[in-house]
């Protein structure tokens, strides 16, 4: 094997910072579960998904009948509730949170996530995102794999992945990370779960909002929204702009470029209740998009400037859109049914500048999803069952490639009438009834996808000299069992558990891309998930601690053969890995380190993921580790709040070294970045704003990377660089 590049020295200074926080967690969980019995404290209502914490804001939300009726504002704590009865990870992101700093994309809202991987290369909205080593194999920029995204319920991810420009969250409440199987309930059977966006109301963003932001780079985002409650009804409308100058900066034919963007929102939202028995709600999302990205750099380079922009990628977004329609409708004997329907659009046009052959892709998705719930009391014990049916399909879906600036059709390829469906079922049955009580979890799940990806036509130029063909049209039909318990150990401690199967097919793009002319037959990815946790919430700690194991058979992992120069694009090629594991530690923990009369407070946020990937003695590569994330990864965030609503605080965020290829001969290297933020928010919500400080050592470091095949450690474009040095600000004034 050729000399491995991985940074010893730094990887163990890493590891050993990190034990006194994954120790702390441990003996915190443990520990913090007779305070509340001692009564020395109550419950915090900001607790996370623990019993004791969430008990507070259910009985808030059923407390206020006229919310009830129009069924918007206790949707958070609905959540909340649901994620402290599910038997495994789920977290819910409050969106008032993050915008305490900078929330331009992915990377900002999902910080402090343990187990979840997000980072934007070089600041832009291009942002590599994993739970667990989903989509693994994916580079920063693409349709999204291994994650089920949804707005409101209703699926945004298709047979083609995800589009990563509907994910930026903008005028959104609230989110629900849901790890692997836990995300059952949203018809997800991928190994990464699901991510579910809650779009803001009338209810709960009322009045007129304006927010404004910018910094460092050429940033600018200005939003823009309107909310209203009627007696039966809500309305809520949000616009929003944002621009970049870019990071990174080159020349190109004797001009300069940089990484800039622009981009536009529109989202809307109507809520209407006919009866007591009947509701209604439409969803709208509109987005359009131009940006240009830098793409991979050397580790020399980067070291040498991380600004530098040598080859270039464009993309532009015409006007994406998704449209839902949700129905409910609510039973006298305890029960709601949901009946949603949706629709989106997806025109892109990949390469649009600079490259030979830009690529226009259309991708156009009909869903159809139902949801029943219903509680019952079966021998004094409760029972909580659903049944769920997920269909989406791609009606019209294909990829047109032509040589520049001519009608010169070079490459065509359709993906109509794939589609992923899902059945299930599930209960939630009550064991053992009392403060002590134990739940038993059962669910399965029939999944079945189709993809139907043909070449129509390739030129003379462009010959299929492979084995495979020109056309796959497969149909899978798969089981994902699950079983799993949970354990109130005390009234703030909860133990959970569970056991899993999880299916993911390729995206139809993964079998034939734009530039192809033959398509390759894969079969969908399959995993086993053993999964342990412990959770808690007092007025202390609020934290949880999970460990799993998904041994995979089939795994979908993808290299690039060749990167995109300044005249073709990247050759990609996706393949079926034989056996490999996917195995980690997820710690979150926050501490309320002080606490004053008046209220104030000082908070100390972590969150700690141990990420062990590999292959499990593979022909070829053995037990070695599988490129692409770091396997450690801490975040830390120290925070006074005064009781007046200001608020200043300074974090880190560390990740260790990890392989960039598949023979693991070369590797990024460790990093460690500080900032820190400070702000207001007046108590009575009319005003806020904050400053936010990112990398203030300036430092240089790998943000993410695009795997390889076999690198034999010689030192290659691969790597994405992260953003310098910035300072952001921004204000909100609610009229």
């Amino acid at each position: 094997m050729s000399s491995i590049r991985r940074h010893p020295t730094a990887r163990s200074r890493f590891s050993t910072s990190l034990s006194p926080m994954l120790v702390t967690t441990a003996l915190s969980l443990a520990w913090a579960g007779p305070v509340l019995a001692r009564g020395d404290a109550a419950p915090d209502t900001d607790g996370g998904d623990a019993a004791g914490a969430l008990e507070a804001a259910d009985n808030a939300a059923s407390s206020d009948q006229d919310i009830l009726v129009i069924g918007d504002r206790e949707r958070l704590a609905e959540a909340k509730k649901a994620a402290r009865d599910t038997a495994g990870a789920v977290s819910i992101i409050d969106s008032s949170e993050v915008e305490k700093g900078r929330s331009g994309n992915l990377e900002d809202l999902l910080a402090f996530q343990p187990g979840v991987f997000a980072q934007a290369a070089d600041g832009t909205g291009a942002v590599k995102i994993s739970i667990r080593g989903s989509g693994i194999q994916t580079s920063p920029g693409y349709f999204r794999e291994g994650i089920k995204f949804l707005y409101d319920g209703l699926p945004l991810t298709g047979p083609g992945g995800t589009p990563d420009e509907m994910l930026d969250g903008a005028a959104v409440n609230y989110t629900e990370v849901l790890y692997g199987a836990n995300a059952f309930r949203y018809s997800a059977a991928t190994l990464g779960g699901a991510i579910n966006y809650s779009t803001h109301t009338g209810a709960t963003a009322p009045g007129f909002r304006v927010s404004v932001s910018g910094g460092s780079f050429g940033n600018v985002q200005a939003q823009a929204s309107v909310g209203l409650t009627t007696e039966n009804g809500d309305y809520f409308l949000a616009v929003k702009h944002e621009r970049r100058d870019g990071y990174r900066e080159g020349t190109y034919g004797g001009e300069p470029i940089t990484n800039w963007g622009r981009g536009n929102n529109i989202i809307a939202n109507v809520g209407y209740r006919f009866s007591p028995v009947y509701d209604v709600r439409l969803n709208f999302r509109y987005r359009n998009e131009q940006y240009v990205n830098g793409t991979t750099l050397t580790l020399a380079q980067l070291e040498a400037d991380p600004r530098q922009l040598t080859v270039i990628s464009a993309r532009k977004k015409k006007g994406s859109f998704l449209i839902g329609l949700t129905n409910g409708f609510n039973f006298e004997d305890d029960s709601r049914l949901e009946i949603g329907f949706g629709f989106s659009y997806f025109p892109h046009i990949n390469a649009w500048r600079y490259s030979a052959r830009p690529a226009y892709w259309t991708w156009k998705d009909l869903t159809l999803s139902l949801r029943y719930n219903r509680s019952d009391t079966w021998f004094g014990l409760e029972s909580n069952t659903a049944f769920s049916f997920s269909n989406t399909t791609n009606t019209s879906g294909e990829a047109r490639t032509y040589n520049r600036g001519t009608d010169y059709l070079f490459n065509h390829v359709a993906y109509n009438h794939s589609f992923d469906r899902v059945w299930s079922a599930s209960n939630d049955l009550e064991l053992v009834k009392g403060p002590n009580d134990l739940w038993l979890s059962t669910g399965l799940a029939v999944v079945q996808a189709r993809r139907n990806v043909r070449v129509i036509y390739s030129a003379p130029e462009n010959p299929n000299r492979t084995p495979f063909g020109r056309a796959v049209d497969r149909t899978d039909t798969l089981l994902a069992p699950r079983v799993g318990l949970r354990y109130q150990l005390s009234r703030d401690l909860q133990l959970v558990g569970n056991i899993s199967r999880s299916i993911d097919p390729s995206s139809t793009w993964g079998l034939g891309g734009s530039s192809t002319a033959y398509v390759r037959d894969l079969r969908p990815q399959k995993a086993t998930t053993f999964e342990t946790g412990i959770r808690l919430a007092n007025d202390i700690f609020n934290g949880s601690l999970t460990v799993y194991r998904a041994n995979i058979t089939d795994e979908l992992l993808t290299i690039v053969l060749a990167q995109a120069t300044q005249v073709t694009d990247a050759v990609i090629v996706k393949a079926n890995a034989d056996n490999t594991l996917h195995q980690g530690i997820e710690a979150a923990l926050t501490a309320k380190l002080w606490r004053g009369r008046d209220g104030s407070n000082l908070s100390l946020r972590q969150a700690f993921t141990l990420n062990d990937f590999r292959y499990r003695d593979d022909a070829e590569f053995g037990n070695n580790e599988l490129p692409g994330l770091p396997r450690r990864v801490y975040q830390a965030e120290l925070q006074f709040d005064h009781a007046k609503g200001f608020y200043i605080g300074g974090n880190i965020r560390a990740a260790s070294s990890y392989y960039v290829d598949y023979q693991n001969s070369l590797s990024a290297p460790s990093y460690a970045i500080f900032g820190g933020r400070a702000g207001y928010e007046d108590p009575k919500d009319r005003f806020k704003f904050y400053v936010d400080l990112r990398n203030i050592g300036n430092k240089a470091y790998v943000s993410a990377i695009s795997p390889q095949y076999k690198l034999n450690g010689v030192d290659s474009n691969v790597f994405y660089p992260g953003e310098g040095r910035g300072i952001f600000a921004g204000a909100t004034v609610n009229f």
